[in-house]
């Protein structure tokens, strides 16, 4: 889903997220938390949309704060969108997340459930293994990849805000080929420090545009 997305807004296919592979583990999670928590509500499609956006919102939010926490960068930055939070989350994601769990309960899981009841067991169970093993050497050589861009980003802070991401993107692209892929998976991709001076820099405009449309009144006034 986020290649299709990425596809009709850039012209070109991008692998997205963290890992190397073709999944999206907050997707996984999210897509788990529905059917766990959501099922029940299968016969109240409008209460169904409305907490599979609740609990999708907060699953976004939090693994951006800890994403934000663990390697001091910002991953994804909604601060442009109307209706943001924190940059973290906002409404243009949280409704395309409602429908997508009302696909999930309605039509995604009877599907793979009948598709999973005609696999022999054995067979199903060794899929299963390889599937995980593969997953976690994934995990594994991701966390290393973007544990050096934890580094890198580090180094970078101390440099002048403005020259932080053009600086830390060149490093990490000579890195080698899963490092570019990273680059442009998360195009937006913003030191803390960068995120606070951009924030600080939005308020101090946001006052002084306030205080000439006071000084502007009180000449109009007089």
């Amino acid at each position: 889903m986020e290649v299709v997305v990425s596809f009709f807004a850039n012209h070109k296919f991008v692998n997205r997220g963290f890992l190397i592979g073709p999944y999206c583990p907050i997707y996984g999670f999210g897509g788990l938390l529905i059917l766990f928590f959501l099922s029940k509500y299968r016969e109240d499609p409008i209460t169904l949309f409305l907490m599979a956006m609740f609990i999708c919102s907060l699953l976004e939010y939090f693994t951006s704060f800890l994403l934000e926490k663990i390697f001091h960068a910002r991953w994804w930055d909604y601060s442009n969108k109307k209706f943001n939070i924190n940059g973290r989350i906002c409404m243009e994601t949280l409704i395309p997340f409602g429908l997508l769990g009302c696909f999930i309960v309605y039509l995604l899981n009877p599907i793979l459930l009948k598709g999973i009841s005609f696999i022999p067991t054995p067979v199903f169970h060794i899929v299963v293994f390889v599937c995980f093993l593969l997953f976690w050497v994934d995990v594994l050589v991701s966390f290393e990849i973007i544990s050096s861009f934890k580094h890198e980003l580090k180094k970078a802070e101390r440099d002048r805000t403005e020259e932080i991401t053009k600086k830390t993107r060149r490093i990490l692209a000579q890195k080698g080929l899963f490092h570019k892929r990273l680059l442009t998976a998360f195009p937006n991709l913003k030191t803390s420090k960068e995120v606070l001076v951009e924030l600080r820099n939005k308020i101090d405009k946001t006052l002084k545009q306030k205080k000439k449309k006071q000084k502007n009144g009180f000449k109009r006034f007089h």
